[in-house]
């Protein structure tokens, strides 16, 4: 499995409540939802992010 990088992250409580909202609408995990928006924020910034090679969660394919 691929290595995640983490750190402490100090959020306004309004913005974590919002953060919440959000990725509960979307059912993701808030640190899914704060990574889909910073790379949303950097594609619109021009700043492109590739995917790194982490295996896909749930059932392997049928062989």
């Amino acid at each position: 499995m691929s290595e995640r990088k983490s750190f402490a992250l100090r959020l306004d409580p309004l913005l974590y409540d919002a953060l919440e909202r959000a990725a509960a609408g979307d059912l993701r995990s808030i640190n899914a939802e704060i990574e889909i928006l910073l790379r949303e924020a950097l594609a619109r910034r021009g700043i492109k992010v590739g995917q790194s090679d982490a295996p896909k969660r749930g059932r392997p394919p049928k062989a």
